[in-house]
């Protein structure tokens, strides 16, 4: 560790989301996004509800299971190649590094990409410090 209040990171690391019921997954620590993102398989607002499905069954992680939320939002996103998207925004928690936080998640499907969650800097910053010659510095 760095200094007592900042945890140094690799680029990509080990997390957990509890409350999605994920465990063990890969995630690509990204300092060129802003929000944080996860792939879903499925995403769908009924009656003031949002009920999604995180990831999709190629993946090992994969449970199948319907998450329900009452807080969402929904906004504009710019991507990686300029592309206005409209997304939804849930509130969960990452556990990685030793430290288990509450985040926002951006929803969209990352089919077919290496790592289905991306960190970006409104979760990183003044928490971690991301040594990119790094990978996987901290087992779950």
């Amino acid at each position: 560790m760095l200094s007592a209040e900042k945890v140094l990171i690799g680029r990509r690391e080990l997390a957990k989301l509890p409350d999605f019921g994920l465990k063990e997954l890969k995630v690509k620590v990204d300092t060129g996004a802003y929000s944080s993102s996860i792939h879903v398989s499925s995403c769908i607002e009924n009656n003031g509800q949002l009920n999604v499905v995180f990831l999709d069954p190629n993946h090992p992680a994969f449970t199948g299971k319907t998450i329900h939320f009452d807080r969402f939002r929904f906004k504009k996103v710019k991507s990686s190649n300029g592309e206005i998207q409209e997304r939804f925004f849930v509130f969960g928690t990452i556990c990685m590094a030793g430290i288990c936080l509450e985040t926002e998640f951006s929803l969209t499907h990352r089919m077919g990409m290496r790592y289905p969650i991306l960190l970006g800097r409104k979760l990183l910053n003044n928490r971690f410090i991301v040594d990119t010659s790094k990978k996987y510095i901290h087992p779950i």
